[in-house]
């Protein structure tokens, strides 16, 4: 079984009229502004894993700071999970700092989504103010005992659409601070995997972390796959696209050049996800 664990997809609505949207969103106008940006539906998503032999997806739309949008967007996840059974995987998504995050992520869960992401925190990185607005979030979903995925990046290096100002030693206090939470870092969780080589303490405090791979023929040369399983553990790493960034096969032939043997492959391209969203391969 293959499954993406990371793929975005908004309602018509919103892929049709994206600039209306734009108003007090600088992360979804930062991202999406440029019309070559794209944006897809459900139907669409379904068509693409269909092509590559993608089984099923983790789904998502955008972390809105507009309680409306935001609904607007979980509600479409929803339907869409409902229609394509059991194909999709849905996770509720809102910026984690507005009033009533906590609460709408909350109405997803009760209505069968099965965790909260992709969280982001675009502009300021995951500061104090950050983690004491996932707190309630974080505590809801250990709680219904779902994941939780946050948009993480490397520090340094070139500059992209997207890329926070987010350090490790941001990342290494969230995960500290809700050690108890079953965390998705996206996008590699920005390299902190490499510290697990440390004698003390972060092997511990990363014990429920998950690194995914979305975007990584973007940003790093393939044996940053074998680095991932011999320093995180073969049973950590998640494969994500970031659909409708880049297609699966970009990340399957990336996987071939690191020299990942089939029994490292099937955890990565799926196992892995189906344990940590309780589904049956």
């Amino acid at each position: 079984m293959i499954i993406d664990c990371h793929c975005h997809i908004f309602p018509p609505d919103i892929c049709n009229r994206r600039t209306a949207f734009m108003d007090d969103e600088p992360a979804f106008r930062l991202l999406y502004e440029n019309p070559n940006s794209r944006l897809i539906g459900a139907s669409r998503l379904i068509e693409a894993m269909d092509r590559q032999a993608v089984d099923r997806a983790v789904v998502f739309g955008f972390p809105w700071r507009s309680l409306e949008s935001a609904r607007l967007n979980n509600d479409y996840v929803m339907e869409a999970v409902a229609r394509y059974s059991p194909r999709l995987i849905g996770m509720a998504c809102v910026d984690a700092a507005v009033e009533g995050a906590a609460a709408e992520i909350r109405r997803c869960l009760e209505q069968g989504m099965k965790g909260a992401g992709e969280l982001a925190f675009y502009k300021s990185g995951i500061d104090r103010r950050g983690l004491d607005a996932l707190e309630p979030v974080m505590e809801l979903c250990a709680q219904y005992k779902v994941p939780v995925m946050i948009h993480t990046n490397e520090p340094v290096g070139h500059q992209y659409p997207g890329k926070t100002p987010n350090t490790l030693v941001q990342i290494y206090n969230m995960a500290k601070r809700f050690a108890a939470n079953r965390i998705i870092l996206a996008h590699w969780g920005g390299g902190i995997f490499f510290y697990t080589m440390l004698k003390k303490e972060v092997l511990q405090v990363l014990e429920n972390v998950y690194f995914d791979t979305a975007a990584s023929p973007f940003l790093y040369r393939p044996e940053i796959y074998r680095m991932a399983i011999d320093l995180a553990g073969p049973e950590k790493i998640l494969f994500g696209s970031d659909h409708p960034l880049l297609p699966a096969s970009r990340y399957f032939d990336e996987m071939d050049k690191a020299g990942l043997s089939e029994e490292e492959k099937a955890a990565v391209c799926g196992l892995n996800a189906a344990r940590l969203f309780g589904l049956d391969p």
